[in-house]
């Protein structure tokens, strides 16, 4: 079992990639689904996405504004992540 994911601010784009940006989540994501589609003969039998969608928690300096790992915002609009999962 496995499950990844990147912090993303929506509408947020940058060529190179950054942390945090749309650009970065949806090359995150390619780069894991290439390592598990080759441990997927081997041994891994699941894989999870974290997250369908950003969501409130509780206020901390390690997460002031919520969980932003979804692929869609907490307004259920899609990130550049989940066009990606679409192909």
């Amino acid at each position: 079992r496995a499950e990844y994911g990147a912090e993303t601010i929506a509408g947020f784009h940058q060529d190179p990639p950054l942390m945090f940006s749309e650009e970065y989540q949806k090359g995150l994501l390619e780069q894991y689904h290439l390592v598990l589609d080759q441990k997927r003969k081997e041994y891994v039998v699941g894989e999870l996405i974290w997250n369908f969608a950003d969501f409130m928690t509780d206020q901390s300096p390690q997460r002031a504004m919520g969980n932003k790992k979804g692929i869609f915002t907490r307004q259920r609009q899609p990130k550049g992540a989940a066009f990606l999962l679409r192909e």
